[in-house]
Order: C-alpha cells, then structure tokens, then sequence
C-alpha cells in the first residue's frame, strides 16, 4: 500500500467555486482510479483559495490482473468454403490481440480468452494530468499567456508524490514536482513536500490550513470565542450565515478572526442595511444582543496571524464607516422626496427597449393582480391594499439607498412605505413581490404579497415570450426560469386553483402586441418548472412525464398535486394493475372519437352495463375539485370493471351503432384518465 498527493496550484479561485471544484476532482479521481482498476482505501480532498488537492491513502501497488471473455463471429462465418480463416475471424483475432488459431468454439461462436496484466501505479498515475487535471470543468475560465488552454485560473505549480517519489506528468510548461507554496505573505515561495504522507503538516508548517473542514472549524470556533468573551449573539446558523461562513473558509489560508465596531448612531439606519453593508459588502459577521437588537460591532476573518491584529480591524472599520456614511446620507436624502415624485421617475426607467418602461410594466401588473384577485376570492380589504400596492411597488428602485446597495431593493420599499404613511399590508406586498429570490427561497407570506409577485412575474413570462426572448438551453439572462418556478412555488404554498389560461388570454386581449405571446409555450414552460420540481424531489422520471402530461388550464397545483400522488402510489401492490387496465382504455380509446352520451339501450352485456354504472356520476370537474387523490382512488374503483369488461366485450362489433356506443363509454372514461396526465407513460415493472 502508498500514499499518494496530486495537487493543482492556481492563482486565487473565486470563493463560490472552490468547494464546487473540490468535489469534482474527489469525483473525476475516482473514477480515474476505477476505469483503471486501481484499488484505493480513502480518497481525502483538500482545497483553499490558491490550490485543489487529493490524497489517496491506502494505494494499491497496481492495477488488477484479469481474464476477459469476449464474443466473436459465429463458427459457421469463421471460415470460408476451403476452410481458410473468413475477414469476420480474422479482424476479431487481431482486435483481440491473438490468432485464430488460439480462438475457442463454445455454444456456436468463436471466444477469445484474453489476459490482461496489472499496470503498476506510478504508470497509471503518470496519465493523471491528462485524464484528470486538464478534463476540469468550470463556469468560469481564464487564458493565460499565449496558451489556448483554459482553466479556472492559472496554473502555477502541480505537486504528484507517490510516496516520496515524484510522478512526472506535465500541463502546459508547469512540470510536477514535489513543491508547492505556502502562504503567501508568512511563507517563502516554494515548499518542499518530502513524501505524500507528510503533506498537509508540512503546509500547515508553512501557514496554510489545507483541509477545507478543520479551517471551517477554526474559524467558527474562533468567532464563537470572541462572542462569548464579549457576551455579544452570534448567529452562524441561518442559511445567510452559512453561505458567508463558506464564502469566507474559501478566500482564507490561514484564518484569524477579529472584532471591530462602529459608532451607535448608525444603529438609526434600518438594520437591514447594516446588515447588508456588513455582510454583503464586507463578509462580515454581525452581532446582537440577547433581545436580538443590532450592536455597534462586527466579527471578521483575516488571512494572516495576529500580528498587528488591531491595526487590520481599524482599517475594516474604516472602510465600514464609509459605506454607512453614504447609506446615512441617502437614508436622509430618500425622506425628502415622495412616493409621488418617485413613481414620476419610475415612469421614465426602461424595462425593457423592445417592450417599454418599468411603469407600464407596472400597470399592466395592476391589471392582472385585479383578474387574479377576483378569481382568488380575495376580500375587499384586500382588493384595495392589491391595488394600492400595483401602484406604487416599484418606486424604490428610484431611491439614492437601492440605486447605492441594489441587494436592497423591495426592502427598502417597504420600509419607506411604512414612513410615508402606507398600510402595512401594502408596504409587506412590496417586499413580498420579489420573493421567491431563490429557487429554494422563502415565498411571500400575505395574499396581497402573493398575488402581487404571481402577476409581476407572469407579466415579465408573457412579454418577454411576445417578443421571442424566451431562455434557451443555459441561457437565461431575464430570470424567466426562476420567475416561472417562483409563480409554481407560491401558486403551491397558497394550494390555489384557478384556469390560469383564460386570465392570460384576457390579458393579451387587453395589452395587445406588448403580450402577444403563444400560450401554449408559456404553460409548456411552466409546466416545464413543475416537472423540474418534482424530479428535484426525486420523483421516478416516468412518473413525472405521465403526471406533467395534458396540462389544458394551467392550474399547476393540480399538476404537481397529481404527478405526487402517482408517485405515492407507486409502490402500491396494485398499481401495476390499475396503470395498465388505464392505459388499456387510453389506448383504445384513441382509434375513435364519440363526442355523444353513452346510450345505456345499447348496452349488450352484464360487463359493459357494470363498468356504465361504476362510471355514469363520476364527473371530472366534481373529482378534481376535491383534489387528485380523489380521482386516483376513482380510477383504482374501476380497475376490476375495466378488466371484466375487455375480458366479455369486443369493442369493435358489426353492429356500428353498439361499436360508437362502445367507443363512447371508452371516450368518457378516458376523459377521466387524462385528468391524472398520461397514464401511458408510466412504466410498469
């Protein structure tokens, strides 16, 4: 058994896809190693701001010998009529690295028994560079000197030790060796890693905490210190908290946290933008009291020692006070102005050059918020904070604070709103219309709020989709995506159910060429969102193909609703039975269409007028309303009739009027399938 240690330099990686490339190499090394048959008892990965690496522990001395069995042509096309080798035994010979002489006769084909030796490990792992280092992927690349190459950065050394010996292999001009560098202002350059065993102490020696985890864990345990000797709150717990907690592991070597402060009178902003000034901007920690409250403090992280550690916090105080003097200023300069005086520069802000400005953008909003109110059931009160709020939820984009700290805006709306004497209700809807603004993301929590960000986003959907701007493949650049997953999100948490097709057709009949967009696209791409969901949930795919099916009103509730419930039932014992007497009638029922009645007189046998009894009340609209387990637990009702019925009845009878009539009973109750999506789809094990 060796150890071995593969380590990329680069130049510094922007923090957001350190760990992201990081678990890639942990994935491409392994399978390296297995399309290799080389064994390996733990793959450890490292990484910082500067360097990718792997340790393999416990690497076996070389690949693993086999024997392989392969296949070749047929004994009777393996020689010709004089009895000489065919082309077919020949090729396959050679292929195989043998003769046709040493080819076996087994069960009518010729066999080749090939031996294939072990490879020792410094050998396999010569190719590292080509089959690993440069196959990388990122999102973001770099080109460098004259070099064609891309990576995510530079790369300024590689490090290959196989024990205490060196596996040359080359990117570029960069030879591997065995030195890499240490840290880049308490270390020299270059660093000598004398064996794979010995590398990440001999880092740790030259101030450079490898191992992404321990340096996590030293940070919050610093942080966690300087909280408890200050007797201050600190939360490293919530999603924000996290995701700056890794930001800053991953733009440290060697971290070292500190504390800093800044003057009470700033605690007169709103918190929010402290918060963001501190957090956002600087990646620093923010503190509270016990009852929650702000303090005039902050928590950082250096990438050093401690050495001249006061000197670094006044410095970042510094640079903190800046931008809380600009955000006092616009703070004050913002309550100057009106809701009024704004919204007359809202009219002038483009939206978009092809569809028009952000005011008529908000007008036809106020429009669609009013239809989606009324087929909601919203309530007076509410109808008139919806409308209030349709006026007027964009007029902070105009403020000196959102145009400074842009993360702000919606926000800073609602905090204004209430200052300018606005309802609480209309000031939460402002806030809330941006939201969900994350796949993952909290969706609004008021109705006003709600449906005030379904028709903000369907809008953007519709005219951006009127004028051929729709996403295609990766390419996004308007949010649409995320738009049409916010309004599926909300749609969802609120369980509401309307035909949000004749909403969209009234509203192109009303806004003319701004949204003449297909609608047929639009609830194909959010249907789109629907199905993403639920494979996200992990959903069979089967499954979400069948339930995300026949979508006609665009009541996506219903669609996710139904495509869980198949997926539920899907362990039934009996669902392989009820999908397949269901996509019996489907498929039959698709030879011909019978738009009438069923005529019970034209009923023949017991099977056709018991499966007519199981179904004459059942009604689809009655059984949808009461949600898609009710329609699923109908159509498992009628799994036994269905089968009786195909076992006694020939559809197709010579008498025509009792095959249209057959067709007819099949016809009505297909309708009641396709209410579950397409049956057809599922794929019955």
């Amino acid at each position: 058994m060796a150890d071995y240690i593969l380590e990329i330099g680069l130049e510094e990686m922007p923090a957001h896809l350190v760990t992201s490339s990081e678990k890639q190499l942990v994935k491409r090394v392994k399978d390296f190693l297995d399309a290799h048959r080389l064994a390996v008892q733990e793959i450890k990965p490292f990484s910082t701001p500067r360097r990718l690496a792997v340790e393999l522990s416990g690497l076996a001395e070389g690949s693993e010998a086999i024997s392989e069995v392969k296949r070749g042509p047929a004994v009777d096309r393996a020689k010709d009529d004089e009895g000489n080798w065919s082309r077919a035994a020949q090729g396959f010979a050679r292929g195989q690295g043998t003769t046709p002489e040493e080819l076996t006769e087994k069960d009518g084909y010729l066999w080749a028994n090939k031996e294939i030796a072990g490879v020792p490990a410094k050998d396999i792992l010569a190719k590292i560079g080509d089959e690993v280092v440069e196959q990388m992927t990122f999102t973001t690349y770099m080109k460098w000197g004259n070099h064609s190459f891309h990576y995510i950065r530079p790369i300024r050394w590689l490090v290959s030790l196989l024990d205490e010996e060196v596996v040359p292999f080359s990117v570029l001009d960069v030879q591997a060796g065995q030195t890499t560098r240490g840290h880049r202002f308490l270390s020299t350059d270059n660093v000598i890693i004398a064996s794979a065993q010995a590398y990440e102490k001999t880092l740790n020696d030259a101030f450079v905490m490898v191992d992404a985890k321990t340096r996590k864990d030293t940070i919050v345990a610093q942080l966690e210190q300087i909280a408890k000797d200050n007797k201050w709150n600190l939360d490293l717990q919530s999603d924000m908290a996290k995701d700056l907690l890794e930001e800053v592991n991953n733009i440290v070597e060697w971290p070292t946290a500190f504390s800093g402060q800044f003057d009470e009178k700033y605690l007169e902003l709103p918190k929010e933008v402290l918060i963001t000034s501190m957090r956002d901007h600087q990646r620093f920690f923010f503190v509270t009291n016990e009852a929650g409250d702000l303090l005039p403090h902050f928590l950082s992280v250096r990438n050093g020692n401690a050495e001249d550690i006061e000197n670094v916090a006044r410095g970042n105080e510094k640079v903190l006070v800046a931008r809380l003097e600009d955000a006092a200023f616009f703070y004050k300069e913002d309550q100057q102005k009106s809701i009024a005086d704004y919204m007359e520069r809202v009219k002038k802000l483009v939206f978009h050059e092809k569809i028009g400005t952000v005011y008529e953008h908000m007008q036809r909003v106020q429009g669609l918020s009013a239809q989606l109110a009324q087929a909601l059931g919203l309530s007076d009160e509410e109808q008139d904070d919806l409308n209030r709020a349709a006026q007027i939820y964009k007029f902070d984009l105009m403020t000196g604070m959102v145009g400074e700290f842009d993360e702000l805006q919606g926000v800073m709306g609602e905090h204004y709103a209430k200052l300018f004497g606005e309802k609480d209700a209309v000031a939460k809807a402002i806030y809330e219309h941006y939201l969900p603004t994350s796949a993952e993301g909290e969706v609004a929590q008021t109705k006003v709020g709600a449906v005030l960000a379904i028709a903000d986003k369907l809008d953007s959907i519709v005219t951006f989709f009127a004028h051929d701007m729709m996403p295609s493949g990766a390419n996004d650049p308007y949010g649409l995506r995320r738009a049409a997953t916010g309004v599926v999100r909300t749609l969802e948490a609120f369980d509401w159910h309307f035909n949000l097709l004749d909403i969209l057709l009234a509203f192109e009949q009303k806004n003319g060429e701004v949204a003449d967009a297909n609608l047929d696209d639009v609830l194909a791409f959010m249907t789109d969102r629907v199905r993403k969901q639920a494979l996200d949930a992990g959903i069979r795919k089967d499954i979400v193909t069948a339930g995300t099916a026949n979508v006609v009103t665009g009541d996506f509730v219903y669609v996710a609703d139904r495509t869980k419930v198949l997926a539920n039932h899907a362990k039934d014992d009996n669902f392989r039975d009820v999908m397949e007497a269901l996509a019996r009638v489907s498929r039959l029922a698709k030879k011909m269409t019978v738009d009438a009645p069923v005529d019970p007189a034209l009923l023949v046998n017991d099977q056709e007028k018991a499966l007519y009894e199981a179904t004459k009340d059942l009604s689809l609209a009655d059984l949808e309303a009461k949600g898609a387990e009710a329609l699923y637990q109908a159509l498992v009702a009628l799994q036994a009739p269905i089968a009786a019925y195909f076992d006694n009845t020939m559809v197709n009878d010579d008498d025509e009027a009792i095959k249209k009539n057959r067709y007819a009973q099949l016809n009505a109750i297909k309708t009641l399938i396709d209410g579950l999506g397409n049956t057809e789809d599922i794929v019955i094990k």
